[in-house]
C-alpha cells in the first residue's frame, strides 16, 4: 500500500507556511488565463477517464465533502488502479477517508487557494468533487484564504449550482478538468420504476406529480432539491437546512403517510451535487412517518442500496423512480 502524505495537514506546518501561502494565493489571482493549448490538454485529460480507458496509474483529484460518496469513490477508484489525491474539508469530511486514498490535504471550507496548491503539486489534472458541504454549518466555519476571499466576492448573492459551476470554472481555469461525481459509480443512479417497499396509491403517484411540478417551477431559482406532499398539499420544500430538517418539519404539518420527492434542479450541472439518498433518509423518513420516497431515475444516487431497500422494507416505504415528471414507469397513468 502507498505511503500516505499528509501535506499542509499539521498545525505547526500550516502556520509556518501562512505568509507564503497568501504571497502565492496573490500571485494564483492574478495569473493570467491559460492559452488554447492548454485548453485543449485539460479536455483530453477529461476524455481520457470518461472513456472507459486503463486508468491504472493515473492520478484523479477528489475534492471532498461531508457523507459516505467521497469514500465510496475513493475505494472504486482505488480498485481501478487509480492514483488518488484527495483534498478534504475540516469539520466535513470523514477522518476514515485518509485510508482511502493516496495523499490528503485537510482544508477549511473557503480555502481555495490551498485546494488548488494542493492538487498542482499532486500533479492533478483531472478531479471530482463528491460529497456535500452543511450550509448551516459552512455560515461559522468559513475561513476563506485570500483567492477564496475573492471568489466569494464575485459569487455573492448566488445558489449552489451557480457557485458549484463557478468553482469548477476556477479549477479549470488551472487545467484541472471537473468530471462528474459519478465517474465509476454510475450503478448508484436510481433506476425507473418501483425499488422497494409496497406499490404507492394512486393518490401517492398523484403527489409525486405534485412534487415534481414543483421542483420544476422553483430549479430556476436554484432552491432545493426536496419536496414532501401529503394528499395534494405541499408541506415543506427544502432550503438551507437539507432534507432531513425538511422532513422533520413535514412531520410536524401532516397526518402521515407523506411523499418525499427528490430530483436534481431544472438545468443542474450533473457533474456534481446530485441529489442522493441512503439510509440515513430512510430512517428519517420512517421517524417522520412518511410512506413514499420518489426519486429521479437517472440523476439520484441511492448511496448503500442494498441497505436502504432493506430499511424501506422493514418500514413499510416505498422507494421508486420517476421521471422529470413524476411518472413512474409501470405505475403512472402517462
Amino acid at each position: 500500500m502507498p505511503v500516505k502524505r499528509r501535506a499542509e495537514g499539521t498545525a505547526a506546518a500550516a502556520q509556518g507556511s501562512d505568509e507564503q501561502a497568501v504571497a502565492q494565493d496573490q500571485a494564483d489571482a492574478f495569473e493570467p488565463q491559460s492559452g488554447a493549448g492548454e485548453s485543449a490538454l485539460q479536455g483530453n485529460a477529461a476524455s481520457w477517464f470518461e472513456a472507459g480507458a486503463d486508468v491504472r496509474g493515473r492520478t484523479i483529484g477528489l475534492l471532498a465533502g461531508n457523507g459516505s460518496f467521497p469514500l465510496m469513490f475513493a475505494r472504486e477508484a482505488r480498485a481501478r488502479g487509480c492514483v488518488i489525491a484527495a483534498v478534504a474539508h475540516r469539520g466535513e469530511t470523514d477522518a476514515a477517508l485518509e485510508d482511502e486514498v493516496d495523499s490528503i490535504v485537510w482544508v477549511r471550507v473557503g480555502q481555495l487557494g490551498k485546494i488548488i496548491r494542493s492538487f498542482r503539486r499532486a500533479g492533478v489534472d483531472c478531479a471530482v468533487m463528491a460529497g456535500g458541504i452543511n450550509k448551516v454549518r459552512s455560515l461559522t466555519s468559513l475561513r476563506p484564504d485570500f483567492r477564496g476571499l475573492l471568489f466569494l466576492s464575485r459569487v455573492a448573492g448566488l445558489g449552489d449550482d451557480a457557485i458549484l459551476r463557478a468553482l469548477a470554472a476556477e479549477l479549470e481555469g488551472e487545467n484541472i478538468s471537473v468530471v462528474p461525481s459519478t465517474l465509476f459509480l454510475e450503478r448508484l443512479l436510481a433506476k425507473p420504476g418501483r425499488m422497494a417497499g409496497p406499490v404507492p396509491s394512486r393518490q401517492a403517484l398523484e403527489d409525486i406529480q405534485l412534487g415534481c411540478r414543483v421542483l420544476g417551477a422553483l430549479g430556476a431559482l436554484d432552491v432545493g432539491q426536496t419536496v414532501v406532499v401529503e394528499r395534494g398539499v405541499v408541506l415543506a420544500i427544502e432550503a438551507i437546512e437539507g432534507t432531513d430538517e425538511t422532513l422533520r418539519r413535514a412531520a410536524r404539518l401532516g397526518r402521515g403517510g407523506a411523499v418525499l420527492v427528490k430530483a436534481a434542479k431544472q438545468g443542474q450541472d450533473l457533474r456534481f451535487d446530485l441529489p442522493a439518498v441512503g439510509p440515513a433518509t430512510i430512517e428519517t423518513m420512517a421517524t417522520a412517518r412518511a410512506g413514499v420516497l420518489a426519486i429521479e431515475a437517472g440523476r439520484t444516487l441511492v448511496l448503500d442500496a442494498d441497505r436502504s431497500f432493506e430499511l424501506a422494507e422493514r418500514y413499510g416505504i416505498s422507494i421508486v423512480g420517476c421521471s422529470a415528471s413524476g411518472v413512474v414507469a409501470g405505475l403512472s397513468d402517462e
